[in-house]
């Protein structure tokens, strides 16, 4: 019967011990998912479609943080209240930004898949340092703006990569 009580308080004993870890556990868990903050970061990359190989190219990435809101204005009806932001141009310029030279579609002869190629590879480079620095690619859009006929003679592609990682 003494062997029955000890055994009896020890596995009471055991289940509050574990009833106790996973309350502890659950706390830390969601302590953490409320204070997780999803920081993002966008890396744009251009390359010139002006013939000629006359473009300039490249991999562009802003160093410096930027608050949209001391660039808004809020426009309504209400003449009062319906102030334009008078922010100048050299204020919302970032001047810390990161910026990788690219090859141009098009040389003399035309368009250069070589170039193409070693752009691709520039990319993927970006893409993975930003990875092992615990970025995630999360979106990609792109688009052209190409050379429309004759005389035109300029155009991109532009495309942008938007990362995220968790602070």
């Amino acid at each position: 019967m003494k062997n029955t009580y000890i055994s009896h308080l020890i596995f009471e004993n055991f289940n509050n011990m574990k009833n106790l870890s996973l309350v502890i556990a659950l706390i830390i868990v969601s302590f953490i998912d409320v204070n997780a903050q999803v920081e993002y970061k966008v890396i744009t990359s251009i390359e010139s479609i002006v013939p000629n190989g006359l473009g300039r190219s490249r991999i562009v990435s802003a160093l410096e943080d930027k608050d949209y809101k001391e660039y808004t204005s809020n426009r309504t009806d209400d003449k009062e209240t319906n102030k334009r932001n008078k922010s100048k141009r050299s204020d919302i310029r970032v001047k810390n930004f990161e910026e990788t030279k690219l090859l141009n579609f098009y040389n003399i002869a035309g368009i250069r898949f070589q170039n193409i190629a070693a752009n691709d590879a520039l990319i993927t480079s970006k893409i993975n340092t930003m990875i092992e620095e615990g970025w995630e690619l999360a979106f990609v859009t792109s688009a052209v703006e190409s050379d429309s006929g004759k005389g035109d003679g300029h155009g991109i592609f532009i495309t942008r990569y938007i990362f995220k990682r968790n602070n």
